[in-house]
């Protein structure tokens, strides 16, 4: 099999459901180490100008809006984010279907605020329809280690790749000479340091 790295010229960012108040339903990573690096890869995806589709699940219900920070570092996208009625696999969304499709990339990132339920089937289904799919493990977390497991291992067997936040942003720099290289170490700094 060859590998074709994954690049701000061939890949799309897909942050689905990073909600306050589901975010507090994840127990297998802390809370402040979920969200810094769910900011992470929006910031990163905000200097490498990478297509970025945002979803939510019934933000005025027990899930709660998306992290605020979120409209600061992509505003354009946090405006147009798909707002899901429930819907648990976000490919199961027209609208969603369609945003992640008018991308026009077929190597795609995912970090979902629980691997266990937002992040596995939309990984899944997109693998099947063709697509090159890293999931962002630390991204994501589930209500149990257990669980987290289970979700991530079911991906791996399902031909999605499994990386980390900072492997991520690392492979996409591709070199920390650039401008974007600079500026993507401080964000990385900036999050091991806070």
């Amino acid at each position: 099999m060859t590998y074709e790295k994954f690049s701000a010229d061939n890949a799309a960012l897909l942050l689905i459901d990073h909600q306050v108040g589901t975010m507090g339903w994840v127990k297998s990573i802390p809370f402040e180490e979920l969200k810094r690096n769910a900011l992470m890869l929006a910031k990163a995806a905000s200097i490498l100008k990478l297509p970025v589709v945002l979803t939510s699940s019934m933000e005025e219900h027990a899930q709660g809006p998306l992290l605020s920070e979120l409209e600061q570092i992509l505003p354009a996208e946090f405006a147009s984010r798909v707002k899901r009625l429930g819907i648990v696999n976000a490919m199961d969304d027209e609208n969603f279907a369609a945003a992640v499709k008018a991308t026009g990339r077929k190597k795609l990132i995912i970090a979902g605020v629980t691997n266990d339920v937002c992040t596995v089937y939309p990984a899944l289904s997109l693998v099947r329809e063709g697509y090159e799919v890293q999931v962002v493990a630390d991204g994501g977390g589930s209500p149990s280690v257990m669980a987290d497991d289970i979700a991530l291992r079911r991906m791996d067997k399902g031909g999605v790749t499994l990386t980390t936040t900072n492997q991520l942003i690392a492979e996409l720099a591709g070199s920390w000479a650039t401008p974007e290289g600079g500026q993507l170490v401080q964000v990385l700094m900036t999050a091991l340091q806070g």
